[in-house]
């Protein structure tokens, strides 16, 4: 475990999380979806690492340039494919469980760039619902992520303003961006194999895995 010293070592009050590759495997569905709007579009489909090293965007930001002007015919085709499947191939994270039930000394929330709706089925699906105060997705904040909204609007429902003893855990560096833009801590998880690396996720703090992690809560509890 590599756990760089907090501003101003502060230890957290709130602890909002990414969903995908964070705390939940939903590649395989997600994946699936896209690859049905690719055949529609004629385009080459993604396999299951690019999916993971590409999506990164809301539909509604990334959607308008992979399809134009038909972007949101692309977006309703997704969400028929998605819909259909995205519950059944949902899998935690190797140690997400303990991480959560670790971390519930403190306020915890979810903020993720998956469609608000699909993201509160599968919370409520692996039965995660008692576990987040605010679980926040795509379309519900005036923005999505990188923009700090999706951030704020979580807190907002936390009744907790942001600063530094926030903690947003992510995967990657569009979520430790967002973390930046929003005010609050920027903590890693993994190795961020998948998006260049740790150094270009450029973490206020990090962890290794979410087994890591859930120890760390339990020490700091």
């Amino acid at each position: 475990m590599t756990v760089l010293t907090p501003p101003h070592g502060q230890q957290p009050t709130v602890l909002l999380y990414d969903w995908d590759n964070t705390l939940v495997d939903g590649w395989a569905a997600l994946t699936a979806a896209l690859n049905v709007v690719f055949a529609e579009f004629g385009m080459p489909s993604w396999t299951w690492e690019a999916t993971r090293s590409r999506a990164r965007l809301s539909l509604r930001e990334s959607f308008p340039v992979l399809f134009g002007a038909r972007w949101e015919y692309a977006r309703d085709l997704f969400h028929v494919s998605f819909r259909d499947q995205h519950l059944i191939q949902l899998r935690p994270m190797q140690g997400a469980a303990e991480a959560l039930a670790a971390g519930a000394t403190w306020p915890q929330g979810v903020v993720s760039n998956k469609v608000g709706q699909f993201l509160r089925a599968e919370v409520a699906h692996l039965g995660w619902a008692t576990r987040f105060r605010a679980v926040v997705g795509a379309g519900d904040a005036a923005a999505d992520k990188p923009d700090p909204a999706p951030i704020h609007l979580a807190l907002q429902q936390l009744g907790h303003h942001a600063d530094a003893s926030v903690w947003y855990l992510g995967d990657t560096a569009l979520d430790m961006q967002t973390a930046r833009a929003a005010g609050v801590t920027a903590v890693l998880i993994g190795d961020a194999g998948h998006d260049l690396g740790i150094a270009h996720a450029a973490p206020d703090i990090h962890f290794s895995s979410a087994h890591d992690l859930a120890a760390h809560f339990r020490v700091l509890a």
